[in-house]
This record gives C-alpha cells, sequence and structure tokens, in this order.
C-alpha cells in the first residue's frame, strides 16, 4: 500500500521499533526475565506513534502498540516473517507468538495472541488482564477502530486475525478517508441533492413535522448532557416519512443532511435481506455499526420489505423472519443518530417500530397551491413559456406529484431543444402531462 511521502520516515522508525520490542520479548521469554514496556515509551518512540495514530489522550501506550501491530502487513507485507527468521533463525514454530496466514495475502498477519506475546509474553496473569482490552465495551470498540476476527468453533478466541477499521486505517495511511464501497458487506449509497430548501415544495403540516427533526438536530446533545433529564431519555431520533412515491421523501431526507453537513446513507434493502439464516442480520449490524461510529444518517426507502408487519408463525420460514424483525427493532432503538423510514403506506409498517418512532410524517400529494407553485418553479431559467399556458389551470386541473411535475417540465424541455428554439408550448406541457397519467392507469382529458 502507497504511504504518503511526508509520512515515509515516522512508519518506518515505527516499525523498527516495533520489532525491536519483539525480539526484546523474545529474548526476555527465552531468558525467563520480566519485561517492562514503559521503557520504550520515551521521547524516541512515543511522540512519534501518537503523531501517526492520533488517538485520543485516553489511549495506553500499550493499545496503541496493538495498533501499530495490527497496521504493520498494511505498511511492510513479510514484517512478522522476517522478525521470526531473526528469532528463530534455526527455523521451527513458535506457537506463543501467533499468526495467521491470509486468503490472499501470502505473509503472515498478527493475531490476537500476537498482541498478547507483544504486551504480556507467556504471562497467563498479563495475558488475562490484557484481553480485555479487546472487549465489546472497552476503548477499541467503543471507538470502532480494532477487533478481533472470527475463528472456527472450538478454537481459543484470540487466534483471529486483528482487523482494523478500514476507514480509519486509510486515513492514517493515505491522509485522508474514503466513502465505503456499495457491496454485499456495506448495501448502502451515500444519498446528496442539488436542491435548496427553497426548491422544496411540501404541505405546510409537513413542513412544521420537518421542523421538529431540525430542532432535534440542532439541540438534541444539550438534552442528553442534562444531569437530571439526559439519564430519562435514549439517545437518537426515529421518523417514519409515508406517502405515494414523488411526495419529497428522499429529497427531504437528502435536504436534513446537506443542511447539518452529515453524510446520508440509503440502505439498500434488496441487499440486506438475505435468504440464509444469520446473513441479514450480519448485513444490518455491519451498516448500523458503522453508521454509529461515523454520525451517519441512515435512510431506509421502501422500508416495507423489511420492517413489515410480522407474520403468524406457520413455518420456519416465518420464525426466522420474525427473528430478523425483532434484531432490527432492538437495532434501531440502539442507534443514537437520525434514522428515517419511508413508506408508500404507514399501514405496511409493524405496529412495534410505529411505536418508537419519535415522528410519524405523512408527505401527502400537493394540493392545488403547492402544484401551482411547483410549476412555476419548474420552468428552466432558459426556457420562456407559451402565452397560451395557465399554470393555475393545470394545477387546478391534474393531481400529480411533485416527481411527476418534474417529468412533465423535462419532457416538454427537451422537445424545446430538439425544435431549436427556447419555447415551452402548451402541447408539448399536456403531452407530457398525459404520459405521466398513463403510467398510473389514469385518464387524461384535455
Amino acid at each position: 500500500m502507497k504511504v504518503v511521502a511526508a509520512y515515509r520516515d515516522i512508519f518506518t522508525r515505527c516499525l523498527e521499533a516495533l520489532e525491536r520490542i519483539i525480539l526484546d520479548r523474545v529474548s526476555f521469554e527465552k531468558e525467563g526475565r520480566r519485561m517492562n514496556l514503559e521503557q520504550y515509551q520515551n521521547a524516541e518512540l512515543g511522540p512519534v506513534i501518537d503523531r501517526i495514530l492520533q488517538l485520543p489522550e485516553e489511549f495506553s501506550f500499550e493499545e496503541k502498540l496493538v495498533l501499530l501491530l495490527a497496521m504493520a502487513p498494511h505498511l511492510k507485507p513479510g514484517f512478522l516473517e522476517d522478525i521470526m527468521a531473526r528469532a528463530l533463525p534455526e527455523g521451527g514454530e513458535f506457537i506463543a507468538f501467533g499468526g495467521v496466514k491470509g486468503q490472499q495475502h501470502r505473509g503472515i498477519l498478527p493475531t490476537g495472541e500476537t498482541a498478547l506475546y507483544l504486551l504480556a509474553g507467556t504471562d497467563i496473569v498479563q495475558r488475562l488482564e490484557h484481553q480485555n482490552m479487546f472487549n465489546s465495551d472497552a476503548r477499541f470498540a467503543l471507538h470502532g477502530l480494532l477487533h478481533v476476527g472470527s475463528v472456527a468453533q472450538g478454537e481459543p478466541n484470540m487466534a483471529g486475525p486483528l482487523i482494523p477499521d478500514s476507514d480509519w486505517l486509510e486515513k492514517i495511511l493515505l491522509g485522508k478517508e474514503a466513502a465505503p464501497v456499495y457491496s454485499v458487506e456495506f448495501p448502502a449509497r451515500r444519498i446528496t441533492t442539488s436542491m435548496l430548501w427553497e426548491d422544496l415544495v411540501l404541505h405546510p403540516q409537513t413542513y412544521s413535522r420537518i421542523d421538529d427533526i431540525q430542532i432535534w438536530m440542532s439541540h438534541h446533545q444539550k438534552v442528553l448532557q442534562d444531569p437530571a433529564f439526559g439519564r430519562r431519555i435514549r439517545p437518537g431520533y426515529r421518523v417514519l416519512f409515508y406517502g405515494k412515491a414523488g411526495t419529497g421523501k428522499t429529497t427531504t431526507a437528502s435536504l436534513l443532511g446537506k443542511k447539518f453537513d452529515i453524510p446520508v446513507y440509503r440502505i439498500d434493502l434488496s441487499r440486506v435481506v438475505s435468504k440464509y439464516i444469520g446473513e441479514t442480520e450480519k448485513h444490518i449490524e455491519l451498516v448500523f455499526s458503522r453508521a454509529q461510529r461515523k454520525n451517519w444518517i441512515l435512510f431506509f426507502d421502501e422500508a416495507d420489505a423489511l420492517f413489515g408487519k410480522r407474520t403468524a408463525v406457520q413455518s420456519s420460514n416465518d420464525k426466522f423472519a420474525n427473528q430478523e424483525v425483532s434484531f432490527l427493532l432492538q437495532r434501531v432503538e440502539d442507534f443514537e443518530g437520525l434514522l428515517i423510514l419511508a413508506s408508500n403506506f404507514k399501514s405496511n409498517i409493524d405496529d412495534a417500530f410505529l411505536r418508537r418512532f419519535h415522528n410519524i410524517i405523512h408527505f401527502p400529494l400537493p394540493g392545488v397551491a403547492e402544484r401551482y407553485k411547483l410549476w412555476n418553479q419548474s420552468v428552466p431559467d432558459s426556457m420562456t413559456t407559451s402565452p397560451d399556458i395557465d399554470w393555475r389551470q393545470i394545477a387546478d386541473k391534474y393531481e400529480i406529484s411533485g416527481a411527476d411535475i418534474v417529468n412533465v417540465m423535462y419532457y416538454a424541455t427537451l422537445k424545446a431543444h430538439s425544435r431549436k428554439n427556447d419555447l415551452l408550448t402548451r402541447k408539448d406541457i399536456y403531452e407530457g402531462i398525459k404520459k405521466e397519467l398513463k403510467k398510473q392507469d389514469k385518464t387524461f382529458s384535455d
């Protein structure tokens, strides 16, 4: 992996220091002597590690060494092989040191056992003490920086590889944190919008409910910090957007993220739901845990597929489907950020989820006043309007959504460009409306 040039020298210095510590540990173990790691936390190594890892002050020197150990194969393939060759010049195995072979990476990857050997050698009491740093309530987990990978059933838990968080690792090594790659492992895409709040046209009551969300986003931290009341409420805000397609649900979610400079990720439910038992829960956990650490807004579009009503148990499939919903219910309740579910119909959502929402917001089709405003706002700046077009009459006659209106205007604008002029004609507007109504099996009348 390529390293930023400005960091190359300090990375090398840290790896050399880590190699020296590991080799000293091997020597001390052979000679039966006790090793004190604090002697290595000096002016030569300590500040350099801090400069690389960029961690809060609460992290101990031992934790920093473990993170450096986990990073080593990403910096220098063959790092642990070189150390083992020096520690065991005549060959042989060193079981206490741990380490596993990667699937694509041909070298040795450090494991939890490698970390424990680095910190405590073969001292059982110290190894058990240091193993606590990998607990779910310890700093590695709370900051989402590192965890020990899974192992085959019956094998020691600490035999799993050390897995650093990919976002944190990329930030440390390359100086930036890229957006996660959409995949089966991370079934979510970031959504953005070029629209502004003034472009959004909603029913006044819907606007009022959206303001409630903005108030929470601006002030919820102050409430949580209240010593008396803060402990009585759970962090997080859960809201349901429901209404027909094209009424502004996705746009509103995108604008909330844009206003507060928070990434919004839309969950791909087709990737989340799996036919394999336990896989759906795994996919859900990956998205929620990452969003929790990154303070993202999660947006579940067409949420009926995952948040729908539980069914009576008539088969094993029903049983496992209900288990998935129960797991999701708990995960939703534990999420500390803004969670938005979108559905065409409120009645499709399981009552257990509805009871846990802080806000349920209806996005109705725009009324006459809203449609009139949408028609006027949608006229491109580069276009002029034919005098025989009466937007008020069109708004009053055709009950269509904001998305439909944009589609109509897009069609009419393309037709104008095809004629090599800038005039929106009544004929093209009505033809566009006819096409949109036909999609919905509705009758068009001029």
